[in-house]
């Protein structure tokens, strides 16, 4: 089995949710605990940062809950997908060009969300459409 079979399985679609959750739990913390200290070295405001951080949450909250599920809702999970989408397309905006005053590592830190969210998106799509595929067998 391939390594996106494996991840876009059942089994692997319940991991792939959970690291979503883990790493969205660390990334809005930070926003949160440390935003001062973000908005100066990325180049951000504190209250995007804050809002931001308050915003992950919600996401958490929905991805651990489908990372629980043994066949998540499929509404639910399209309703991530989508969030994830959006939330990579806001990164990418704000790094280039959505944000006055972003510093290089603001920018690094940006891209790297939106790569990082775009490829949880797509595998989380790729089990969505899977899931698909084995209700109409």
């Amino acid at each position: 089995m391939s390594l996106i079979a494996s991840l876009t399985s059942p089994a692997g679609l319940r991991r792939v949710l959970a690291f979503d959750a883990i790493s969205g739990t660390a990334i809005g913390a930070a926003h949160l605990g440390l935003t001062g200290l973000l908005a100066q070295w990325l180049g951000l405001s504190a209250p995007l940062l804050q809002t931001s951080g308050i915003a992950i949450f919600a996401f958490v909250v929905l991805a651990g809950w489908l990372a629980l599920q043994a066949a998540p809702p499929r509404a639910a999970l399209a309703a991530l997908v989508v969030g994830n989408f959006a939330w990579a397309i806001g990164c990418l905006a704000l790094a280039f060009g959505g944000a006055p005053g972003v510093t290089a590592l603001g920018v690094t830190y940006l891209v790297f969300q939106a790569v990082t969210v775009l490829a949880l998106a797509e595998l989380q799509w790729m089990g969505l459409r899977r899931q698909r595929l084995a209700l109409a067998v």
